[in-house]
Formats: structure tokens, C-alpha cells, sequence
């Protein structure tokens, strides 16, 4: 079966879960869950692999191990390729955020980017890139940065903002809107997806594909979970 859009009922799912976050709750509904949420996304993945690759799509329940909260489901699906440096989408009851880079950064590729940002020959196209980024919509996700500038670094640096990164994603964000119900989805999240590729490219070329699997030879750079 083909994809037909996502089911706004997914946000209500998760509009009710965020007020109801237990396990006798999740048994209650999860016939919603396998037929609102997962269901379309599975379609939606099966759409894009031929295009983007691989995916994966995150399992619903929460890594509390180390966490004060308990709660035991995440109020989102989230999708990713499955490459190092990789391209994302998630759903859950504040609409759509479409994304893509890496998000968790080993520390010798975080350095080999803070050396790019630092040269000026490279800085300028990721400058322009970073640009063409914003007039689609697309941020860097800023969550985790330095508050001040990294070792080695002047606190007066032209980039300053871009050397305290510690995640190499973008995103950008969506409240729920008619067009994600129905099959113009795929469309729009896949042009997305390109755009996003376009900051993937330059992370794969200006860190290097030996860098980045060297320091991540077993797990995979996602945007979100």
C-alpha cells in the first residue's frame, strides 16, 4: 500500500499521551499508535529509501536509566537514514520537524569543523551555504553549544557562534498544517530532504568520509530520536 499522507490523528495520539504517559494508557491505544503513527511513517520511508537510502524509524519508548523523568514513551516518531551524516523527520503534537547532519559529534570531527569555520576560504561557501539554508527555512540547531568560545579560540572571532556548535544539524519546523494529511507529503518532505542534502554534502566533503567513520564506525549521526 502506498503512501497517502500521514493521519492527523497522530497528533492527537500524542496530544493525549503527553497528558497520559503510562503504560496502561499506551496498551489502551496502541492499535492507534501501529495504525496513525507508525503505519504512515513506514509508507512514507518505504517512499524516500529509493531516493535517500536506508532508513530507520526510532522506536516509541524512552531511555529513563538515567533520567529524572520516568516517563516511558517519547512524544514523537522520528525517522533517520541510515548514513553518518544523515537526514531526518519527525512527528508528534506540534507538527513536523524535518532535519539532517549529525547530532552527535565526535570530538576529532568537531574539531576538524571548528578548523574549517576558522579558515576563511572554507568559511565563505559555508556562509553562503548557511544562508541558502535560512531562505529555506532551515536553522542550526544550536541546543548543547558552547557558551563561550572553544579552546584555542578567540572569544572575538568573526564566527564565533558557529565554533561554539557542538551539533552539525539543521532543522526546521512545522505546525500541523492539511497538506501533511494527504499525499503531497512525501513531495514536501522530500524536497526537504534535498535541501538538507546540501548540508550533508558539505560535511561529508570538508570533514571526510575516513574521519567521520572512523569516528563513528558503529553507530549512525541522526538530528533528533
Amino acid at each position: 500500500m502506498g503512501f497517502g499522507g500521514l493521519d492527523r490523528d497522530a497528533v492527537a495520539f500524542y496530544g493525549e499521551l503527553r497528558k497520559n504517559n503510562t503504560k496502561a494508557w499506551w496498551a489502551a491505544n496502541k492499535h492507534r499508535y501501529e495504525a496513525a503513527v507508525r503505519g504512515p511513517f513506514e509508507a512514507l520511508g518505504a517512499e524516500l529509501e529509493p531516493e535517500f537510502g536506508a532508513v530507520k524509524i526510532f522506536r516509541p519508548y524512552r531511555d529513563v536509566r538515567f533520567s529524572a523523568d520516568k516517563a516511558p514513551y517519547k512524544l514523537h516518531i522520528g525517522m533517520v537514514t541510515r548514513a553518518t551524516v544523515a537526514h531526518y523527520v519527525q512527528l508528534g503534537v506540534d507538527g513536523l520537524m524535518v532535519g539532517g547532519g549529525m547530532y552527535d559529534v565526535a570530538p576529532a570531527v568537531l574539531a576538524r569543523f571548528r578548523e574549517a569555520v576558522d579558515d576563511p576560504r572554507t568559511a565563505e561557501d559555508l556562509e553562503a551555504l548557511l544562508a541558502d539554508l535560512r531562505g529555506s527555512g532551515f536553522e542550526l540547531m544550536r541546543d548543547g553549544s558552547l557558551k563561550t568560545a572553544p579552546r584555542g579560540y578567540r572569544t572575538d572571532h568573526p564566527r564565533l557562534p558557529l565554533l561554539q556548535l557542538r551539533r552539525l544539524a539543521v532543522g526546521r519546523r512545522e505546525a500541523p498544517a492539511d497538506w501533511m494529511w494527504t499525499p503531497d507529503a512525501y513531495d514536501i518532505i522530500a524536497d526537504d530532504w534535498r535541501t538538507v542534502s546540501t548540508w550533508c554534502a558539505w560535511l561529508t566533503e570538508t570533514l571526510g568520509d575516513e574521519l567521520l567513520e572512523a569516528a563513528h564506525p558503529s553507530r549512525r549521526g541522526r538530528a533528533g530520536g
